[in-house]
Parts: C-alpha cells; structure tokens; sequence
C-alpha cells in the first residue's frame, strides 16, 4: 500500500508589512542561491524579509536586504546576513517581469520565505505602493468584516446582539 505524501510547505519568515504597504498584483515562486550555513540558519528560522527588495543586475533579479542571521554553530565559514542573493525563475518570466517594472509604478517585494519539499522559496509579488487614504480604507475595510463575522457568529449561535 503506497501513502500518499503531501508536499510539505514550512513557513521561515513573512512579511505582514507589505500587504499593508504595496497592492499586490501579482505573485510568483522563486528559488534563491543560498550557502551551506545560510540553509542551516534559516532551518532555525532565523530570518527577516523586513527591509528586503528585489532589483535587477546584469539581466538576473537578485535579492537585497534580506537579513539571515549567521549560523551559531558555523566557523570561519559563515555567511555574511545581508548579502545580495540571486533570485531563481525562468528567463520569460524574469523577461516578463522587467517589463513590468520597467514601465514603472510597480515593484518586487518579497512577501514570505519557506521550505517546499526541502527547497527554499521566495514568494515575490509585482507590487505597487498604496498611498496613505488607500491604507486607511483598507483597515476600514478590515475592520467592517470583522465586525460582520463577529455578529454573524452571535446570529449563528442565537446569542443577542450587544449594544
């Protein structure tokens, strides 16, 4: 009898702050080149997508200011936090992407960082940058939801409404 296996996707680091910064567009998949204690620190998960951005050089998208804690157990060859990593994704979809944002208005942000099947992955949204009414709508917007859940759940479970 054969199990069937899930594909097993464990969450490292995310980033809550740029859904609430940027309007995603749209969302890829990429791998990043990482070192042998970069892995091992992030199996620790120990990193932050804080301040972390994705540009362009030389036709390749890298990956800047994402911060990898330097592994407690490495030697004289552990890696440096903040160093500049290459982003992994076919050519028509790094081609498809430059396009984009080089027509301007938009950016990369990464929006989370995981294992997939052992394989570190970057989530990387096609992102433009809210102004600050739109962030203010957006909790408005949040905030009704709730309080429609929260009194569809007293409906649901025939409590009365409090007022």
């Amino acid at each position: 009898m054969t199990a069937s296996r899930q594909p097993e996707r464990r969450l490292i680091a995310s980033n809550k702050k740029a859904r609430h910064e940027y309007t995603v567009l749209r969302t890829y998949e990429a791998g990043i080149v990482l070192v042998g204690t970069e892995v091992k620190s992030l199996r620790e998960g120990r990193a932050s997508l804080a301040d972390a951005f994705a540009h362009e050089r030389d036709g390749e998208l890298m990956l800047y200011g994402l911060h990898i804690s330097e592994y407690g157990y490495g030697s004289w060859t552990n890696h440096t936090p903040r160093r500049t990593r290459k982003l992994l994704l076919r050519r028509a979809e790094i081609d498809r992407i430059l396009e984009k944002v080089h027509e301007g208005g938009v950016t990369l942000v990464p929006l989370s960082m995981y294992f997939d099947n052992g394989w570190a992955k970057v989530e990387l949204a096609l992102a433009r940058g809210k102004r600050s009414y739109d962030k203010r709508q957006t909790l408005a917007e949040r905030d009704a939801n709730r309080e429609i859940a929260r009194e569809m759940g007293r409906h649901l479970k025939g409590h009365p409404r409090r007022v």
